[in-house]
C-alpha cells in the first residue's frame, strides 16, 4: 500500500467490502458432464410391472451320435423348456428445493436456480443408474415399508463365465431374487484371465465385444500390451514428411482376441468394492451388448411436489430395472487391484 497516493489496495480496504467491484466469470465450468458408458452402451426396455421377468432358452450342444436307420420311426422328445427369470425394478430419486428468492437472484452462471439445480440433478440420476448397474447388489423386493427394492446388479448375474476368484452368485429359482458374488483377495489382472473368460463366452454362445472396468484397470492392461511379454502392441511415432504435428500412439482401446474383438471401455462411474480384506479392487466384465438392457416401468421424470412454504419443490425420479437377458452372453473377472501390473 502506497503511502502518496491512493492504489488499488485503499479501494479494496474500504470496510464492509471495498468498493472495486467483483470481477466473476458468467459461467460455469464442469468437469462432472461425462458419458454414461454402460447405459449408452446397452438396450432398453419398457416394463409392466415392478417384477420384469422373461425367459431364457439355449441350443443344445451338437450330438455327434446323431443317426438313425432308414425308414425308423420316430422316437424320443428333443424339446427343451428353458428357464424363467426376473429382477425387481429399483425406484431412484433426486429431490430439490429451492427458496422463492433464490429462484429470482440474480445468480452466477444460470438464470434461474431451479431450472439449474434440477437440470444437475437429472443428470447425476442417470449417473447413478449407470453406476448401480454395475454393483455387486443382490435383488431385492420391495416390502410397501421399509424396505427398499433392489435390482440386482451385473456381478449378481454371472455364473457360467465368472474367472477363478471368490463364490458366484447367480439367480435363485426358489426366491426368485439374485444373490451377490462374494469377493476373494484383491489380485492382478492376467492376459491369460482375459483370453479364458472370452473363450468361454464364445463357447456358451456369446460375442462378446466390450472389456468394461475402471479407469486404472483398464490403463494397467493397456500399458501390459507394449510389453514385451505381451507381443501384441508397439509404442510409435507418427512422423513421416507431414507437416502435421507428430502423434505418439501410447494407448490400446481395441483388443483382438482369437473369439472376438474387444473395445477397452474405462467407466468413471463404476465403482470399486473392497475384497475379503481390505484393499479396493474393481470387477472387470467382458459384455456381449446384445443380451443386456435397461428396464423402466416409469422412465425419467420431474414433477412438482406440494409447496409447504415460501419454496419450489420438485423431484426427479426413475423406476428402472437390468434385463441380463442370459447370463452366458457375458463374463466377469472378479477383483482386480487397479495399482498391479498385468501379467501373462
Amino acid at each position: 500500500m502506497s503511502s502518496t497516493n491512493l492504489d488499488s489496495a485503499d479501494l479494496k480496504a474500504v470496510g464492509r467490502g471495498g468498493l472495486i467491484r467483483e470481477d466473476v466469470m458468467n459461467q460455469i465450468w464442469d468437469i462432472s458432464k461425462i458419458p454414461l458408458p454402460l447405459t449408452d452402451a446397452i438396450g432398453t426396455e419398457s416394463s409392466k410391472q415392478e417384477y420384469k421377468e422373461w425367459t431364457l432358452d439355449a441350443l443344445s450342444p451338437p450330438n455327434i451320435s446323431n443317426a438313425v436307420v432308414d425308414g425308423a420311426d420316430a422316437s424320443g422328445n428333443n424339446t427343451v423348456l428353458g428357464a424363467r427369470v426376473g429382477n425387481h425394478h429399483q425406484i431412484s430419486q433426486k429431490v430439490v428445493q429451492v427458496s422463492f428468492r433464490a429462484d429470482v437472484s440474480d445468480v452466477i452462471g444460470r438464470t434461474r436456480e431451479t431450472s439449474y439445480q434440477v437440470m444437475r440433478r437429472q443428470q447425476e440420476l442417470r449417473r447413478d443408474v449407470d453406476a448401480i448397474a454395475l454393483v455387486n447388489q443382490a435383488s431385492v423386493s420391495d416390502d410397501g415399508n421399509t424396505v427398499a427394492g433392489k435390482a440386482g446388479g451385473l456381478p449378481s448375474w454371472l455364473v457360467t463365465n465368472a474367472a477363478a476368484g471368490g463364490t458366484a452368485g447367480g439367480f435363485s429359482t426358489s426366491t426368485g431374487l439374485t444373490v451377490a458374488r462374494t469377493p476373494t483377495a484383491a489380485r492382478a489382472l492376467t492376459e491369460t484371465l482375459v483370453r479364458d473368460t472370452v473363450q468361454s463366452v464364445y463357447q456358451q454362445g456369446g460375442d462378446a465385444t466390450i472389456m468394461m472396468s475402471g479407469p486404472g484397470v483398464i490403463r494397467k492392461f493397456s500399458e501390459y500390451l507394449f510389453t514385451s511379454s505381451a507381443r501384441v502392441a508397439t509404442l510409435m511415432s507418427d512422423q513421416g514428411k507431414s507437416s502435421e504435428q507428430a502423434t505418439a500412439l501410447g494407448s490400446v482401446n481395441v483388443f483382438v482376441t482369437d473369439f472376438g474383438t474387444l473395445k477397452l471401455v474405462p467407466n468413471r462411474l463404476q465403482q470399486s468394492h473392497v475384497d475379503s480384506g481390505s484393499t479396493q479392487c474393481y470387477d472387470v466384465f467382458i459384455i456381449d451388448p446384445t443380451y443386456l438392457a435397461l428396464s423402466y416401468l416409469k422412465g425419467y421424470r420431474t414433477e412438482d411436489l406440494a409447496r409447504t412454504g415460501l419454496s419450489e419443490r420438485k423431484q426427479m425420479s426413475v423406476d428402472w430395472t437390468l434385463i441380463c437377458n442370459t447370463e452366458k452372453s457375458h463374463g466377469i473377472i472378479g477383483d482386480i487391484n487397479p495399482l498391479l501390473a498385468v501379467t501373462a
